[in-house]
């Protein structure tokens, strides 16, 4: 990644090597103090909507409009419950996953059997490895930025595993205008659309669209969402396109032909 950036103490970096070498060093202990910080700085945020946003309670249903860490389960019970039977929440932080289970508790007894919050993960998303074949869809929203660039990708490789056949991600998240800012706070760090695609290509993702977030106050980081399938299962996709297309033309001709033998170029024929 060439891009340099800054934090949010105003300094600056020639590029996100010289951030992580920084922050983190190359020491696994020093990795795990730094996601601890992180762990410290939301473990004091409280269990609602308002604290989640930091303060932008009001944004949730223009958030949720906008979507095509599971934090309190807001979006679980607006946007996800409404389409998929079973839905599982990873969070590391106990009391925002124990608020989110108790509001989908109740949301269970008050919806269809089909559509139900199933497993509550208490466990950070570098650590997560999903159930091999359970997943159509895994969503990642507003959680991404709190891994580092080896864990990012590591986590997508493992995820990957999680999918039934066509499974996607979907991924919302800040972006910033170029390179990234690294919030010394909630030790975050907010990456630029090329960062993102810089990852997604070691992470064997293709990018199946992205659009923006609309209507959030101008004060914020803008938001994009990216909906990413495996490369394989794009490769796998086109040639099965592939097949079809030519298995169209064969069938076409074979109509045309009316299965005869093929005429003289010089000949007359009508296509029936």
């Amino acid at each position: 990644m060439a891009d340099g950036g800054f934090d949010s103490d105003g300094r600056s970096y020639n590029n996100a090597h010289d951030l992580w070498a920084e922050e983190i060093g190359g020491g696994e202990e020093e990795k795990r103090v730094w996601y601890n910080k992180g762990i410290s700085y939301w473990q004091s945020v409280e269990a609602s909507m308002d604290g989640v946003l930091g303060g932008f309670g009001h944004l949730n249903e223009t958030d949720v409009k906008g979507n095509c860490g599971s934090g309190v389960g807001r979006v679980t019970k607006n946007l996800l419950l409404r389409y998929f039977n079973e839905v599982d929440l990873v969070e590391p932080v106990k009391h925002l996953l124990e608020a989110a289970h108790g509001s989908l508790a109740s949301e269970n007894n008050m919806i269809e059997d089909a559509h139900k919050a199933v497993n509550f993960y208490c466990l950070p998303l570098q650590e997560f490895t999903p159930e091999v074949g359970r997943y159509d869809v895994i969503w990642i929203q507003w959680c991404i930025g709190q891994l580092t660039d080896d864990d990012f990708i590591a986590f997508f490789e493992r995820a990957k595993a999680g999918f039934k056949p066509h499974g996607f991600f979907f991924l919302k998240e800040n972006f910033a205008k170029a390179g990234f800012v690294y919030d010394k706070e909630d030790h975050s760090i907010t990456r630029s659309i090329r960062y993102f695609k810089d990852l997604f290509e070691k992470c064997g993702l293709h990018v199946i669209d992205i659009k923006c977030q609309e209507d959030f106050p101008g004060e914020l980081f803008a938001v994009k969402m990216f909906a990413l399938e495996p490369e394989e299962t794009k490769q796998t996709t086109e040639s099965m396109a592939e097949k079809q297309s030519i298995k169209h033309v064969t069938d076409k001709r074979k109509r045309f032909s009316g299965g005869r033998k093929k005429k003289q170029s010089n000949m007359p024929a009508v296509i029936k």
